[in-house]
């Protein structure tokens, strides 16, 4: 894991994400202090619309206002 300083970071990013998106990690320090990390992202699936349909259901009384037991109960005024 490579370590470069702030003002070489800002430099040289492109460099720097480069090497990251081959799968490398860098550090980036202050004064030798570590204070942040590039990393690569991770491979995240595709989101397709309508991948959920047929898996969740809405009530129908879904955006009715709450009985005032309820409202008390979320409002600490049980």
């Amino acid at each position: 894991m490579k370590t470069v300083s702030v003002l070489e970071a800002k430099t040289h990013l492109s460099r720097l994400l480069q090497r990251v998106a081959a799968g490398e990690e860098i550090v980036i320090a202050r004064r030798d202090r570590p204070i942040a990390r590039l990393v690569p992202m991770a491979d995240r699936p595709a989101f397709s619309p309508g991948q959920f349909v047929g898996r969740i259901r809405i009530s129908d009384d879904f955006d009715d206002p709450l009985s005032d037991d309820l409202l008390d109960a979320f409002e600490g005024r049980a």
